[in-house]
């Protein structure tokens, strides 16, 4: 492994990292689309600092991209407020409209600096080892691995501090303002700490592998775990895992990096969302076959039970007669009384179905209901 692939791992790592930490709240939230306005908006932040100092380099470039990114969210929020539109309609005419400036601005103004939507949109992790950071002489690493590390202190360190608050407001806003807390003080708090991430990860990483990273890991975590901490955990290990089999993928077929890294968030989600043990998609639809078939063992017991001291119970508890009083097909009768007799629920005498104790007793709890 060469010294550039290792540091354009260790971006990758720290950025997956770095957003998973907000996304975690993002997807609690169902605020999920609030990351892509975030970071399509901040092109137009980007813009206007080049044009306010002509330094692609300078800081005040971050400053003002974090200041559209809370902008975005302000403007949000002024239309969800007014009960006009919903927040996603709202999401869906702020973050267009600015991102639509940036573009312009660029395409008219800026077509000669390197600062183009390919670049924006993409990013291009490949590049990070060769833009320096050196201190007092001495070459510490790629710029981008400080930034992102710097701000992945700084989530972990909000996160902590206001792990209560955060919780609360996530999960009961109202209970939070009554004991005092303020939720619209801790969503802007969140929002810029999203800001701001989006900013970091931003030149390297592009805003759609932002996008995936804040959002994929927290999702595939929420359908593994009901616990905020463990979610935080878990979102931080799929985000990097998925960066690093998007780092090698793109290594072995020779194609973008980010591409590759969003592709692989998108198949981990799927592999959890297909597979998790108590949410996913193959964990449902057998829950759901298994109520099917309880369901239809209760509704054979209460039938059996209704007619086993009646004159015609000879003839009325067949096997045969379901399909008539039950709407069952013949296939499906035999399946059910077949489950009910390997439960122990029912026997079989001169081919009529009649309860056992444990089977009536659970036909009588059914009717209780």
């Amino acid at each position: 492994m060469t010294a550039a692939q290792f540091e354009i791992q260790a971006v990758a790592l720290v950025v997956a990292a770095a957003c998973a930490l907000p996304g975690v709240f993002l997807v609690l939230r169902r605020s999920a689309m609030m990351s892509d306005a975030i970071s399509h908006a901040i092109l137009f932040g980007i813009v206007i600092g080049f044009f306010l100092v002509r330094d692609l380099a300078s800081p005040v470039l971050i400053l003002a991209a974090a200041a559209t990114g809370v902008l975005t969210v302000t403007l949000v929020e002024l239309l969800t407020q007014s009960r006009l539109v919903r927040e996603d309609a709202a999401i869906g005419l702020v973050f267009p409209a600015l991102f639509s400036i940036g573009v312009i601005l660029i395409a008219r103004y800026a077509g000669s600096v390197h600062l183009d939507t390919d670049s924006v949109l993409l990013g291009e992790i490949a590049f990070t080892p060769f833009d320096r950071l050196t201190l007092l002489g001495v070459d510490v690493g790629p710029q981008a691995l400080w930034v992102m590390a710097g701000i992945l202190v700084l989530s972990l360190a909000f996160i902590l501090l206001f792990y209560k608050e955060l919780k609360l407001a996530t999960f009961d806003a109202g209970l939070a303002a009554a004991i005092g807390f303020s939720p619209v003080l801790i969503h802007y708090a969140l929002m810029s700490l999203v800001s701001l991430t989006a900013v970091g990860a931003f030149d390297a990483v592009g805003s759609i592998l932002v996008v995936a990273l804040m959002i994929a890991p927290p999702a595939a975590a929420y359908l593994l775990t009901d616990r905020l901490d463990q979610m935080l955990w878990l979102s931080v290990g799929i985000g990097v895992v998925a960066a690093e089999i998007g780092f090698w993928s793109a290594y072995l077929l020779d194609v973008s990096i980010a591409g590759a890294m969003a592709t692989a968030t998108g198949l981990c989600f799927a592999l959890v969302y297909l597979w998790a043990p108590g949410r996913g998609l193959i964990a449902n639809r057998r829950r759901q076959a298994r109520q099917r078939w309880e369901f239809a063992v209760t509704m054979l017991l209460i039938h059996l039970f209704h007619h086993e001291d009646r004159p015609e119970a000879s003839e009325e508890n067949r096997e045969a007669h379901l399909t008539d009083h039950i709407a069952w097909t013949p296939d499906f009768a035999r399946r059910v009384v077949a489950r009910a007799e390997q439960r122990d629920l029912l026997a079989r005498s001169a081919g009529v179905l009649r309860l056992t104790a444990a089977g009536r007793r659970q036909a009588q709890q059914a009717m209780l209901r």
